[in-house]
C-alpha cells in the first residue's frame, strides 16, 4: 500500500495548527487548494471520532470519509467510506508535534490502494506521483494559513 507524506513546521502552537486543519466551511476553502466543497454529515456540528464528511475536490471527485481517530491537538485519522472508483482504499491523517520553540511540526499522510488490481503496478506509482504533488501543495497552503491573521481569527471564533 503506497504511503505519501508531507511535513511542514508552522509558526503556531499544536492546538492552533490542529484547529486550522480541522475547521470546515469558508475557512477551509480560503486555504485548502484541494477542497471545493466540504461538509459534515449525519447532522454533526463538529469533527470527531465516528463523524463522516463529504468532500468534493477541485477535480470534481467526491469522497465520503469517516474520522477513525480524533485526539486534539495531536492526531486525526480518516478513512474513505465511499469514493472514486480508482481507489480501492484510501486513508489519511495529521500528526502534530509541538517543538520547544513554540512552533509545530505538522505531518500529513495518505495511504491508498488503486483499483482494479490488475493495473495496480502502474496505477499505484502514478497515484503516488499525483498525490505527492497534491499533498505538498496542501501542506504548504496549510502552513501559510497558520500565519494568516484573518484565518486565525476565524478559526479562533469557530473553536473558542
Amino acid at each position: 500500500m503506497p504511503r505519501i507524506e508531507a511535513v511542514a513546521v508552522v509558526d503556531a502552537p499544536a492546538a492552533v495548527a490542529f484547529a486550522v486543519s480541522q475547521t470546515y466551511g469558508e475557512v477551509r476553502y480560503r486555504w485548502d487548494p484541494f477542497v471545493r466543497e466540504q461538509r459534515l454529515l449525519d447532522h454533526a456540528t463538529a469533527a470527531g471520532k465516528g463523524v463522516r464528511t463529504w468532500t468534493r475536490s477541485r477535480h470534481g471527485l467526491v469522497m465520503v470519509s469517516e474520522y477513525v481517530t480524533f485526539r486534539p491537538p495531536l492526531h486525526v485519522g480518516m478513512r474513505m467510506v465511499e469514493g472514486p472508483f480508482s481507489f480501492q482504499s484510501f486513508s489519511g491523517g495529521w500528526h502534530f508535534t509541538e517543538r520547544p520553540d513554540g512552533r509545530t511540526e505538522a505531518t500529513w499522510r495518505y495511504n491508498f490502494t488503486c483499483r482494479p488490481g490488475w493495473i495496480r503496478f502502474v496505477a499505484d506509482p502514478l497515484g503516488a506521483w499525483l498525490l505527492r504533488r497534491d499533498i505538498r501543495r496542501r501542506i504548504d497552503a496549510f502552513a501559510r494559513a497558520c500565519t494568516d491573521p484573518a484565518i486565525l481569527a476565524a478559526v479562533a471564533a469557530a473553536h473558542p
